[in-house]
């Protein structure tokens, strides 16, 4: 009988441990495809010049947003709920942007945010999601 108990010991710790390791596993595919996310958005930005890259303009339908947005399907990347931190501003439920002229203003910087999408209850309880979020920014952008 002692070592029915022993056994199932043993098999309730190789349980905890896999539940570990892919909730490691898990959390590494989910960062991995926030940080892409955010380098596929700071490439576009600097590419089109931050010129229609921005739900706040006038045109809703353009190459840069277009772009931004084929990547994220691509990435299969959708984050369920993006929480921006004050001053920055969501885009497209996709990332948050915050834009800042550099000291002689002729340049702008975009500081962008992209948002791990963990859906694990526990550490999404526990933690909260938006401390698991990716930060980058442009290059300076001369404005026009």
């Amino acid at each position: 009988m002692k070592d029915a108990f022993g056994g199932i010991l043993n098999l309730i710790l190789i349980a905890i441990f896999l539940i570990i390791v892919e909730g490691v596993l898990s959390f590494i595919v989910c960062y991995s495809k926030a940080f892409r996310m955010k380098n596929i958005v700071i490439s576009t930005i600097e590419q089109y010049e931050g010129a229609g890259c921005f739900k706040d303009e006038v045109s809703a339908d353009t190459a840069c947003r277009n772009r931004i947005i084929d990547g994220a399907k691509g990435l299969g990347y959708s984050p369920t709920s993006l929480s921006c931190p004050s001053g920055y501003k969501n885009n497209i439920d996709l990332f948050c942007y915050k834009d800042s002229s550099s000291d002689s203003g002729k340049y702008t910087v975009y500081s962008v945010i992209t948002q791990v999408d963990l859906n694990i209850p526990i550490i999404n309880k526990i933690m909260g999601i938006s401390i698991f979020q990716v930060h980058g920014d442009t290059r300076g952008i001369v404005k026009k």
